[in-house]
Protein backbone atom coordinates (compact mmCIF):
# COMPACT_ATOMS: atom_id res chain seq x y z
CA UNK A 1 0.00 0.00 0.00
CA UNK A 2 1.32 3.43 -0.95
CA UNK A 3 0.46 6.93 0.20
CA UNK A 4 -0.12 8.99 -2.96
CA UNK A 5 -0.81 12.68 -3.46
CA UNK A 6 -2.75 13.29 -6.66
CA UNK A 7 -2.89 16.86 -7.95
CA UNK A 8 -5.43 17.81 -10.63
CA UNK A 9 -5.07 21.06 -12.60
CA UNK A 10 -7.77 23.42 -13.80
CA UNK A 11 -8.50 21.61 -17.07
CA UNK A 12 -8.82 18.32 -15.17
CA UNK A 13 -11.66 19.79 -13.10
CA UNK A 14 -12.95 22.17 -15.77
CA UNK A 15 -16.41 20.58 -16.16
CA UNK A 16 -18.78 18.46 -14.09
CA UNK A 17 -17.97 15.46 -16.28
CA UNK A 18 -14.24 15.90 -15.67
CA UNK A 19 -14.79 16.33 -11.94
CA UNK A 20 -16.69 13.03 -11.93
CA UNK A 21 -13.76 11.45 -13.78
CA UNK A 22 -11.40 12.70 -11.04
CA UNK A 23 -13.69 11.13 -8.43
CA UNK A 24 -13.63 7.81 -10.30
CA UNK A 25 -9.86 7.98 -10.59
CA UNK A 26 -9.32 8.68 -6.88
CA UNK A 27 -11.70 5.92 -5.76
CA UNK A 28 -10.09 3.43 -8.17
CA UNK A 29 -6.66 4.17 -6.70
CA UNK A 30 -8.01 3.76 -3.19
CA UNK A 31 -9.61 0.44 -4.20
CA UNK A 32 -6.13 -0.81 -5.10
CA UNK A 33 -5.18 -0.41 -1.45
CA UNK A 34 -3.55 3.02 -1.61
CA UNK A 35 -4.13 5.99 0.67
CA UNK A 36 -5.04 8.98 -1.48
CA UNK A 37 -4.86 12.73 -0.91
CA UNK A 38 -6.29 14.84 -3.74
CA UNK A 39 -5.12 18.43 -4.34
CA UNK A 40 -7.05 20.53 -6.85
CA UNK A 41 -6.76 23.83 -8.67
CA UNK A 42 -9.65 26.13 -9.51
CA UNK A 43 -11.78 25.15 -12.50
CA UNK A 44 -10.20 26.15 -15.81
CA UNK A 45 -10.62 29.88 -16.48
CA UNK A 46 -11.97 30.72 -13.03
CA UNK A 47 -8.78 32.31 -11.65
CA UNK A 48 -8.38 34.39 -14.82
CA UNK A 49 -11.95 35.63 -14.41
CA UNK A 50 -11.32 36.67 -10.81
CA UNK A 51 -8.03 38.37 -11.67
CA UNK A 52 -9.74 40.30 -14.43
CA UNK A 53 -12.37 41.56 -11.99
CA UNK A 54 -9.66 42.70 -9.57
CA UNK A 55 -7.57 44.50 -12.17
CA UNK A 56 -10.62 46.42 -13.38
CA UNK A 57 -10.69 47.99 -9.92
CA UNK A 58 -6.93 48.30 -9.38
CA UNK A 59 -4.31 47.65 -12.10
CA UNK A 60 -1.87 46.47 -9.40
CA UNK A 61 -4.28 44.67 -7.05
CA UNK A 62 -1.86 42.45 -5.10
CA UNK A 63 -3.04 42.65 -1.49
CA UNK A 64 -4.85 40.78 1.26
CA UNK A 65 -8.14 41.44 -0.50
CA UNK A 66 -6.80 40.19 -3.83
CA UNK A 67 -5.63 36.90 -2.34
CA UNK A 68 -8.94 36.32 -0.59
CA UNK A 69 -10.71 36.89 -3.91
CA UNK A 70 -8.65 34.63 -6.15
CA UNK A 71 -8.38 31.84 -3.56
CA UNK A 72 -12.14 31.37 -3.82
CA UNK A 73 -11.81 29.43 -7.07
CA UNK A 74 -10.15 26.53 -5.26
CA UNK A 75 -12.88 26.52 -2.60
CA UNK A 76 -15.45 25.88 -5.31
CA UNK A 77 -13.32 23.12 -6.82
CA UNK A 78 -12.72 21.18 -3.58
CA UNK A 79 -16.41 21.32 -2.75
CA UNK A 80 -17.39 19.89 -6.13
CA UNK A 81 -14.69 17.20 -6.22
CA UNK A 82 -15.45 16.02 -2.68
CA UNK A 83 -19.17 15.99 -3.46
CA UNK A 84 -18.48 13.92 -6.57
CA UNK A 85 -16.39 11.39 -4.62
CA UNK A 86 -19.04 10.97 -1.95
CA UNK A 87 -21.85 10.69 -4.50
CA UNK A 88 -19.98 8.07 -6.52
CA UNK A 89 -18.95 6.15 -3.39
CA UNK A 90 -22.60 5.93 -2.36
CA UNK A 91 -23.63 4.73 -5.83
CA UNK A 92 -20.96 2.03 -5.68
CA UNK A 93 -22.21 0.90 -2.28
CA UNK A 94 -18.97 1.89 -0.55
CA UNK A 95 -20.81 4.11 1.93
CA UNK A 96 -24.40 4.54 3.12
CA UNK A 97 -26.49 7.63 2.50
CA UNK A 98 -25.33 10.45 4.73
CA UNK A 99 -21.85 8.97 5.22
CA UNK A 100 -18.67 10.40 3.76
CA UNK A 101 -15.71 8.97 1.89
CA UNK A 102 -14.20 12.39 1.25
CA UNK A 103 -13.80 15.72 3.05
CA UNK A 104 -13.07 19.09 1.38
CA UNK A 105 -10.32 21.05 3.11
CA UNK A 106 -9.04 24.59 2.61
CA UNK A 107 -5.49 25.73 3.24
CA UNK A 108 -6.16 27.12 6.71
CA UNK A 109 -7.93 23.94 7.81
CA UNK A 110 -4.83 21.81 7.35
CA UNK A 111 -2.51 24.51 8.62
CA UNK A 112 -0.63 25.51 5.47
CA UNK A 113 1.31 28.41 7.00
CA UNK A 114 2.93 30.95 4.69
CA UNK A 115 4.69 34.28 4.82
CA UNK A 116 2.70 37.45 4.07
CA UNK A 117 3.84 38.20 0.52
CA UNK A 118 0.41 38.38 -1.06
CA UNK A 119 0.05 36.75 -4.50
CA UNK A 120 3.53 35.16 -4.16
CA UNK A 121 3.48 33.65 -0.67
CA UNK A 122 5.93 30.91 0.34
CA UNK A 123 5.00 27.93 2.49
CA UNK A 124 6.67 27.89 5.90
CA UNK A 125 5.05 24.79 7.37
CA UNK A 126 2.16 22.31 7.21
CA UNK A 127 0.33 20.64 10.09
CA UNK A 128 -0.43 17.11 8.86
CA UNK A 129 -2.46 15.91 11.84
CA UNK A 130 -5.88 16.47 10.26
CA UNK A 131 -4.78 14.82 7.00
CA UNK A 132 -3.49 11.78 8.91
CA UNK A 133 -6.74 11.56 10.88
CA UNK A 134 -8.76 11.63 7.66
CA UNK A 135 -6.59 8.93 6.07
CA UNK A 136 -6.93 6.75 9.19
CA UNK A 137 -10.72 6.93 8.74
CA UNK A 138 -10.38 5.64 5.17
CA UNK A 139 -11.27 9.03 3.73
CA UNK A 140 -9.88 10.79 0.67
CA UNK A 141 -9.07 14.36 1.75
CA UNK A 142 -9.57 16.88 -1.07
CA UNK A 143 -7.32 19.87 -0.43
CA UNK A 144 -7.48 23.30 -2.04
CA UNK A 145 -4.19 24.03 -3.75
CA UNK A 146 -2.67 27.47 -4.31
CA UNK A 147 -3.55 28.82 -0.86
CA UNK A 148 -2.52 29.07 2.77
CA UNK A 149 -2.68 31.51 5.68
CA UNK A 150 -0.11 33.83 7.21
CA UNK A 151 0.64 34.39 10.90
CA UNK A 152 -2.32 36.79 11.13
CA UNK A 153 -4.64 34.23 9.49
CA UNK A 154 -4.95 36.22 6.29
CA UNK A 155 -5.59 34.04 3.25
CA UNK A 156 -2.53 34.00 0.99
CA UNK A 157 -1.91 32.59 -2.47
CA UNK A 158 1.23 30.98 -3.88
CA UNK A 159 1.42 32.45 -7.39
CA UNK A 160 0.40 30.99 -10.73
CA UNK A 161 0.80 27.21 -10.73
CA UNK A 162 0.82 27.28 -6.93
CA UNK A 163 -1.31 24.15 -6.64
CA UNK A 164 1.73 22.17 -7.83
CA UNK A 165 3.67 23.59 -4.91
CA UNK A 166 0.82 22.81 -2.52
CA UNK A 167 0.78 19.19 -3.67
CA UNK A 168 4.54 18.71 -3.38
CA UNK A 169 4.68 20.45 0.00
CA UNK A 170 1.92 18.19 1.33
CA UNK A 171 3.66 15.13 -0.11
CA UNK A 172 6.92 16.16 1.58
CA UNK A 173 5.28 16.96 4.90
CA UNK A 174 3.34 13.70 5.08
CA UNK A 175 6.18 11.65 3.51
CA UNK A 176 4.09 10.38 0.60
CA UNK A 177 5.43 7.59 -1.59
CA UNK A 178 4.52 9.40 -4.79
CA UNK A 179 3.21 12.75 -6.01
CA UNK A 180 1.24 12.53 -9.25
CA UNK A 181 0.66 15.75 -11.18
CA UNK A 182 -2.31 15.33 -13.52
CA UNK A 183 -2.71 17.82 -16.33
CA UNK A 184 -4.02 18.11 -19.89
CA UNK A 185 -0.81 16.75 -21.44
CA UNK A 186 0.60 13.25 -21.02
CA UNK A 187 4.01 14.30 -19.74
CA UNK A 188 6.87 16.74 -20.21
CA UNK A 189 7.93 17.40 -23.80
CA UNK A 190 11.17 18.53 -25.39
CA UNK A 191 9.29 21.72 -26.25
CA UNK A 192 5.72 22.97 -26.28
CA UNK A 193 3.86 20.87 -28.91
CA UNK A 194 1.78 23.95 -29.71
CA UNK A 195 4.97 25.75 -30.73
CA UNK A 196 6.52 22.88 -32.68
CA UNK A 197 4.78 19.73 -33.92
CA UNK A 198 7.98 17.66 -33.68
CA UNK A 199 8.06 17.90 -29.87
CA UNK A 200 8.77 14.56 -28.18
CA UNK A 201 7.70 13.29 -24.77
CA UNK A 202 10.53 12.75 -22.29
CA UNK A 203 10.30 9.60 -20.15
CA UNK A 204 12.67 10.82 -17.42
CA UNK A 205 14.20 14.18 -16.60
CA UNK A 206 16.31 15.43 -13.70
CA UNK A 207 15.06 17.83 -11.03
CA UNK A 208 17.74 20.31 -12.15
CA UNK A 209 16.62 20.27 -15.78
CA UNK A 210 12.97 20.51 -14.82
CA UNK A 211 13.67 23.50 -12.57
CA UNK A 212 15.36 25.27 -15.45
CA UNK A 213 12.57 24.39 -17.90
CA UNK A 214 9.94 25.60 -15.42
CA UNK A 215 11.79 28.86 -14.76
CA UNK A 216 12.25 29.48 -18.48
CA UNK A 217 8.64 29.25 -19.58
CA UNK A 218 7.59 25.58 -19.55
CA UNK A 219 4.08 25.67 -18.08
CA UNK A 220 3.80 22.03 -16.94
CA UNK A 221 5.15 22.53 -13.40
CA UNK A 222 5.68 25.57 -11.18
CA UNK A 223 9.40 25.97 -10.48
CA UNK A 224 8.93 26.14 -6.71
CA UNK A 225 7.21 22.76 -6.75
CA UNK A 226 10.25 21.21 -8.43
CA UNK A 227 12.61 22.93 -5.98
CA UNK A 228 10.64 21.45 -3.09
CA UNK A 229 10.56 18.02 -4.69
CA UNK A 230 14.35 18.07 -5.20
CA UNK A 231 15.01 19.31 -1.66
CA UNK A 232 12.85 16.66 0.00
CA UNK A 233 13.28 13.84 -2.51
CA UNK A 234 9.60 13.75 -3.47
CA UNK A 235 9.04 11.47 -6.49
CA UNK A 236 7.14 13.35 -9.21
CA UNK A 237 5.11 11.77 -12.00
CA UNK A 238 3.61 14.18 -14.55
CA UNK A 239 0.81 12.53 -16.50
CA UNK A 240 -2.50 13.10 -18.25
CA UNK A 241 -5.90 13.16 -16.57
CA UNK A 242 -7.42 11.82 -19.77
CA UNK A 243 -5.08 8.95 -20.62
CA UNK A 244 -3.72 5.98 -18.61
CA UNK A 245 -0.33 6.03 -20.36
CA UNK A 246 2.88 6.49 -18.40
CA UNK A 247 3.92 10.12 -18.17
CA UNK A 248 7.27 11.69 -17.28
CA UNK A 249 9.22 10.87 -14.13
CA UNK A 250 11.17 13.74 -12.54
CA UNK A 251 14.14 12.18 -10.76
CA UNK A 252 17.58 12.95 -9.36
CA UNK A 253 20.67 13.12 -11.56
CA UNK A 254 21.86 9.87 -10.04
CA UNK A 255 18.67 8.10 -11.13
CA UNK A 256 19.22 9.20 -14.72
CA UNK A 257 22.33 7.02 -14.89
CA UNK A 258 23.87 6.62 -18.36
CA UNK A 259 21.12 8.77 -19.85
CA UNK A 260 22.82 11.81 -18.28
CA UNK A 261 25.93 11.51 -20.48
CA UNK A 262 24.08 10.74 -23.71
CA UNK A 263 21.78 13.75 -23.90
CA UNK A 264 23.40 17.18 -24.27
CA UNK A 265 20.21 19.25 -24.63
CA UNK A 266 16.97 17.95 -23.12
CA UNK A 267 14.54 20.68 -24.10
CA UNK A 268 13.80 24.03 -25.70
CA UNK A 269 11.54 26.57 -24.01
CA UNK A 270 9.86 29.77 -25.09
CA UNK A 271 8.71 32.41 -22.60
CA UNK A 272 6.64 35.16 -24.18
CA UNK A 273 6.06 37.02 -20.93
CA UNK A 274 9.24 39.11 -21.08
CA UNK A 275 9.48 42.90 -20.84
CA UNK A 276 12.91 44.53 -21.10
CA UNK A 277 13.77 47.70 -19.18
CA UNK A 278 16.86 49.74 -20.05
CA UNK A 279 18.23 52.57 -17.90
CA UNK A 280 20.59 54.87 -19.78
CA UNK A 281 22.90 57.53 -18.38
CA UNK A 282 23.28 56.19 -14.85
CA UNK A 283 25.91 58.05 -12.87
CA UNK A 284 27.74 55.31 -11.02
CA UNK A 285 28.03 55.40 -7.26
CA UNK A 286 28.72 52.73 -4.68
CA UNK A 287 25.60 50.74 -3.83
CA UNK A 288 23.39 52.19 -6.57
CA UNK A 289 22.70 48.88 -8.29
CA UNK A 290 21.97 47.30 -4.94
CA UNK A 291 19.45 50.07 -4.25
CA UNK A 292 17.77 49.61 -7.65
CA UNK A 293 17.40 45.86 -7.43
CA UNK A 294 16.72 46.02 -3.70
CA UNK A 295 13.72 48.25 -4.37
CA UNK A 296 12.45 45.84 -7.01
CA UNK A 297 12.94 42.90 -4.65
CA UNK A 298 11.07 44.63 -1.80
CA UNK A 299 8.12 44.90 -4.16
CA UNK A 300 8.28 41.14 -4.92
CA UNK A 301 9.41 41.75 -8.52
CA UNK A 302 11.52 38.93 -9.93
CA UNK A 303 14.27 40.17 -12.23
CA UNK A 304 15.64 37.78 -14.85
CA UNK A 305 18.35 38.65 -17.39
CA UNK A 306 20.63 41.50 -16.28
CA UNK A 307 23.24 43.20 -18.50
CA UNK A 308 25.38 46.21 -17.54
CA UNK A 309 27.53 48.34 -19.90
CA UNK A 310 29.88 51.24 -19.22
CA UNK A 311 29.74 54.12 -21.73
CA UNK A 312 32.80 56.12 -22.84
CA UNK A 313 31.82 58.97 -20.47
CA UNK A 314 31.83 56.59 -17.52
CA UNK A 315 28.05 56.43 -17.14
CA UNK A 316 26.31 53.07 -16.86
CA UNK A 317 23.65 51.51 -19.05
CA UNK A 318 21.60 48.81 -17.35
CA UNK A 319 19.18 46.36 -18.97
CA UNK A 320 17.06 43.73 -17.28
CA UNK A 321 13.90 41.74 -17.90
CA UNK A 322 10.80 41.10 -15.81
CA UNK A 323 7.58 39.22 -16.37
CA UNK A 324 4.86 41.20 -18.14
CA UNK A 325 2.69 40.80 -15.03
CA UNK A 326 5.31 42.76 -13.04
CA UNK A 327 6.07 45.36 -15.73
CA UNK A 328 3.70 48.07 -14.52
CA UNK A 329 4.82 47.66 -10.92
CA UNK A 330 8.49 47.66 -11.97
CA UNK A 331 8.02 50.89 -13.91
CA UNK A 332 6.44 52.58 -10.91
CA UNK A 333 9.33 51.45 -8.69
CA UNK A 334 11.90 52.82 -11.15
CA UNK A 335 10.05 56.10 -11.48
CA UNK A 336 9.94 56.45 -7.70
CA UNK A 337 13.76 56.27 -7.67
CA UNK A 338 14.32 58.98 -10.28
CA UNK A 339 14.07 62.04 -8.02
CA UNK A 340 16.82 60.67 -5.76
CA UNK A 341 19.26 58.64 -7.85
CA UNK A 342 18.03 58.45 -11.43
CA UNK A 343 17.01 62.04 -12.17
CA UNK A 344 19.12 62.19 -15.35
CA UNK A 345 18.38 58.62 -16.42
CA UNK A 346 16.30 57.65 -19.43
CA UNK A 347 13.99 54.69 -18.70
CA UNK A 348 13.11 52.64 -21.79
CA UNK A 349 10.54 49.85 -21.81
CA UNK A 350 10.46 47.20 -24.55
CA UNK A 351 7.55 44.72 -24.43
CA UNK A 352 6.75 41.93 -26.88
CA UNK A 353 9.98 40.00 -26.39
CA UNK A 354 10.51 36.26 -26.02
CA UNK A 355 13.13 34.36 -24.08
CA UNK A 356 14.28 31.26 -25.98
CA UNK A 357 16.29 28.75 -23.95
CA UNK A 358 17.97 25.37 -24.26
CA UNK A 359 18.38 23.17 -21.18
CA UNK A 360 20.37 20.02 -20.47
CA UNK A 361 22.57 18.65 -17.69
CA UNK A 362 24.83 17.20 -20.39
CA UNK A 363 25.78 20.72 -21.54
CA UNK A 364 28.30 21.14 -18.72
CA UNK A 365 30.48 18.39 -20.20
CA UNK A 366 30.14 19.37 -23.87
CA UNK A 367 31.90 22.60 -25.00
CA UNK A 368 30.61 24.52 -28.00
CA UNK A 369 26.90 24.32 -27.17
CA UNK A 370 26.53 28.12 -26.92
CA UNK A 371 28.39 28.60 -30.21
CA UNK A 372 26.08 26.14 -31.91
CA UNK A 373 22.98 27.85 -30.51
CA UNK A 374 24.11 31.31 -31.65
CA UNK A 375 25.04 29.97 -35.09
CA UNK A 376 21.68 28.23 -35.56
CA UNK A 377 19.77 31.40 -34.68
CA UNK A 378 22.02 33.55 -36.87
CA UNK A 379 21.58 31.25 -39.87
CA UNK A 380 17.81 31.51 -39.36
CA UNK A 381 18.06 35.33 -39.46
CA UNK A 382 17.13 35.75 -35.80
CA UNK A 383 18.88 38.54 -33.88
CA UNK A 384 19.75 38.17 -30.20
CA UNK A 385 19.17 41.10 -27.82
CA UNK A 386 20.43 39.69 -24.52
CA UNK A 387 22.06 36.43 -23.41
CA UNK A 388 22.32 34.72 -20.05
CA UNK A 389 23.79 31.34 -19.15
CA UNK A 390 24.11 28.89 -16.30
CA UNK A 391 25.71 25.48 -15.90
CA UNK A 392 22.86 23.71 -17.67
CA UNK A 393 21.02 26.38 -19.71
CA UNK A 394 21.50 29.17 -22.23
CA UNK A 395 18.83 31.82 -22.78
CA UNK A 396 18.52 34.42 -25.54
CA UNK A 397 16.11 37.33 -25.67
CA UNK A 398 14.65 37.79 -29.16
CA UNK A 399 11.77 39.53 -30.93
CA UNK A 400 8.46 37.82 -30.24
CA UNK A 401 7.68 37.43 -33.93
CA UNK A 402 10.57 34.96 -34.27
CA UNK A 403 9.53 32.67 -31.41
CA UNK A 404 8.17 29.72 -33.39
CA UNK A 405 10.99 29.82 -35.92
CA UNK A 406 13.57 29.88 -33.12
CA UNK A 407 12.01 26.91 -31.31
CA UNK A 408 11.88 24.83 -34.52
CA UNK A 409 15.45 25.78 -35.47
CA UNK A 410 16.92 24.83 -32.09
CA UNK A 411 14.81 21.68 -31.69
CA UNK A 412 15.98 20.38 -35.05
CA UNK A 413 19.54 21.69 -34.70
CA UNK A 414 20.10 19.86 -31.42
CA UNK A 415 18.42 16.70 -32.80
CA UNK A 416 15.61 16.62 -30.26
CA UNK A 417 13.21 15.20 -32.87
CA UNK A 418 14.93 11.84 -32.52
CA UNK A 419 13.30 9.29 -30.22
CA UNK A 420 14.97 8.39 -26.93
Amino acid sequence: MALIVQKFGGTSVGTVERIQHVAEHALAAQAQGHQIIVVVSAMSGETNRLVQLATQINPIPYSREYDMLIASGEQIAVGLVSLAINTLAEKKGLIKAGESRSRPLLGHQIGIRTDSVFSKARIEGIDTRLLRDELALGHIPVVAGFQGVDIENNITTLGRGGSDTSAVAIAAAIQADDCEIYTDVDGIYTTDPRMYAGARKISRISYDEMMELASLGAKVLQIRSVELAAKHGVPLHVRSSFSPVEGTRVVSREQLGDHLEKVVVSGVTSDASQVKFTLRGIQDRKGLLADIFGSLSKNAIDVDIIVQDVASNGNLSLSFTVSHTDALKAKKVLESLTPRDLSTVEILEEPGLVKISIVGVGMQNHPGVATKMFSLLSEAGISIKLVTTSEIKISCLIEGTHAKAAVATLHQGFELDRTE
